[in-house]
């Protein structure tokens, strides 16, 4: 089977040339990512990431994933953003998709929380776990974080309910900085079991740290095969030839493709598995480009189910967009279409085909049409969704990501911009030391 695939073929408004023209730019801005000479270079621990991590480390993750599962029914990772979006990707695109309504008391169900601060949300969880033996995974290098911190206040105090404090501490497992803040001092004083977010390691690229890997693990994925697709990756997009680097072709491509009034990028998919593997890349590209006035806005849409929402405005729209297509060459199972005798909806044509046959021709048939209504189309093909090709699939994008912000001219890796909701969330409800911003805020909100 072939490893990922990536063709800027249809790249339409920019071609050969103008990327070629850029190829000294892409070189310079490979090598700032892999000798740490850009900015932010003190965040740039994911490059070799996969390659550094150990036998032991992994080994370490499965057997606290064990024992985990053995205690708990359910486990609940609480995180944020990139402490939450890459292991929900990932176990989004290997599970069966009706896994949640089906009953397999032998398998630990994986769930999130700390990603919102819906009340209803937060309340049905509570209810839902009220029947069931849970344990919880905290990810957060602080532990002060809004979000995450309020639920797992609320869950940490339902645990310690149901099985004491020290019942609780053999089923909370916190993922946080080495030595510092409040989820750090925590665990030690309640005797969690710990790993570390390596301090050179941004949110959203720490898949593929404990961060990732331990829930994914829960959920029972393989995860030594998710970081040797990894490893394979980031030796491949070391090379400097656009030729042999995807992640520098790709880079070079939709910069390219910026450059030349194209200010939109929509990641499409035509397996229902991935959308959640949209949502991570969103937040890859948008806190990482999204700064300085600049920046290619990530979208993402799910086909062919959304073309029957957004498919108009893409084909007919303001043309300031592209396309880049990640399709799946092998679904998993095989599913035939069977022949009608009456035929009153006109498919017998479609008898006897795979359904992933139609959904590939509903792929390719979109491809073109947008192509035609002048929507440069990029494809990224993966073999299959399986641990190996996500691991290549989660690099492939982070190597390009930091790429394509220092073509863009920006620092790919801090997020200034966060903070400032933040600030007016705090001063809003009275945070001990914002009482200047709350008079300040308030004092505008009643004029």
């Amino acid at each position: 089977m072939k490893e990922l695939e990536f063709s800027n073929a249809n790249a339409l408004v920019v071609g050969h040339e103008q990327i070629d023209a850029m190829l000294d730019e892409a070189r310079q801005s490979l090598e700032k990512v892999e000798k740490g000479t850009g900015a932010g270079n003190d965040f740039l621990g994911w490059v070799n990431l996969p390659s550094e991590i150990s036998a032991s480390l992994i080994s370490d993750i499965n057997e606290t994933a064990r024992k985990l599962q053995d205690k708990c029914e359910v486990v609940v990772c609480i995180g944020i953003g990139g402490s939450y979006l890459g292991a929900k990707a990932v176990i989004e695109a290997l599970s069966d998709s009706f896994a949640a309504y089906r009953h397999e008391p032998k398998k630990t169900k994986v769930v999130f929380a700390g990603q919102n601060i819906g009340e209803d949300y937060l309340f049905e969880l509570l209810d839902y776990l009220s029947d069931k033996k849970f344990g919880i995974i905290v990810i957060s290098k602080s532990g002060t974080t809004t979000e995450p911190a309020i639920a797992f206040r609320l869950l940490k105090n339902k645990l310690e309910e149901r099985v004491g404090k020290e019942g609780a501490a053999e089923r909370i497992v916190a993922v946080t900085d080495a030595s510092r803040g409040a989820l750090r001092q925590m665990s030690d004083e309640e005797g969690y079991k710990t790993f570390v977010i390596p301090d050179n390691v941004g949110g959203r690229f720490s898949v593929l740290t404990p961060v990732g890997l331990l829930p994914i693990a829960v959920a029972g994925y393989d995860i030594q095969a998710l970081v040797d697709g990894a490893k394979a990756m980031e030796e491949t997009t070391r090379s400097t030839d656009y030729a042999t680097n995807p992640s520098m072709l790709y880079a070079a491509t939709r910069n390219a493709l910026y450059r030349a009034g194209k200010k939109i990028e929509i990641l499409v998919n035509f397996n229902p598995k991935l959308h959640y593997f949209g949502e991570w890349w969103k937040q890859l590209y948008g806190e990482s480009e999204g700064k300085d006035g600049k920046g290619i806005f990530p979208a993402a849409v799910d086909d062919s189910t959304d073309l029957h929402s957004m498919g108009q405005w893409i084909q007919d729209g303001e043309r300031t967009i592209f396309e880049t297509v990640i399709s799946v060459a092998a679904p998993e199972h095989e599913t035939l279409i069977p022949t009608d005798n009456d035929n009153l909806d006109g498919l017998n044509f479609l008898a006897g085909k795979r359904v992933d046959q139609v959904n590939k021709m509903a792929e390719l048939g979109t491809r073109i049409a947008h192509i035609d209504g002048n929507v440069p189309n990029l494809l990224v093909t993966v073999p299959a969704l399986r641990e190996k090709y996500l691991g290549e699939l989660i690099y492939f994008f982070e190597k390009a990501c930091g790429i394509s912000g220092y073509l863009l001219g920006v620092n790919p890796f801090d997020q200034p911009g966060v903070e400032g909701y933040k600030r007016n969330m705090f001063a809003l409800l009275d945070k001990p030391g914002y009482e200047k911003e709350s008079a300040a805020i308030k004092a505008r909100i009643a004029d």
